[in-house]
């Protein structure tokens, strides 16, 4: 039986709106201000939201989660796309890097290989 998490199945995430609000934009590396300033809102009001004394607008709720790489539905409940650790998207780069790497030299290897074959063909 194959399963899929889905709303129902997950563990939520039991911080706060604020807490995940504040570990989102954390995640992002973007400052109170650089938030405020992106959703057209004070930097205070940001403040506020982080830390549970009010709660954004759909409208805002909305733009932060776009922007922040999260759902609407973890912003507000913790069930749904939470951030992703800027160290694992350096971990997960890398490992690209390193394979990409392995293919060029693969396909440096394979081009000398053919010019040498074409410069055999000339020369016969």
């Amino acid at each position: 039986m194959n399963f899929h998490s889905n709303i129902m199945t997950e563990t939520p995430d039991m911080d706060t709106m604020g807490g995940r609000l504040l570990r989102a934009r954390d995640a992002k590396s973007m400052s109170v201000a650089q938030v405020a300033e992106r959703i057209g809102v004070k930097s205070q009001t940001i403040l506020a939201w982080e830390s549970d004394r009010s709660e954004p607008r759909a409208n805002r709720l909305v733009m932060l989660a776009g922007f922040l790489g999260v759902t609407p539905t973890w912003l507000m409940h913790g069930i749904g796309q939470a951030p992703v650790d800027s160290a694992e998207d350096e971990t997960t780069i890398n490992m690209e890097l390193r394979t990409l790497k392995n293919y060029h030299e693969k396909l440096g290897d394979r081009i000398s290989q053919l010019e040498d074959r074409v410069a055999t063909l000339k020369a016969a």
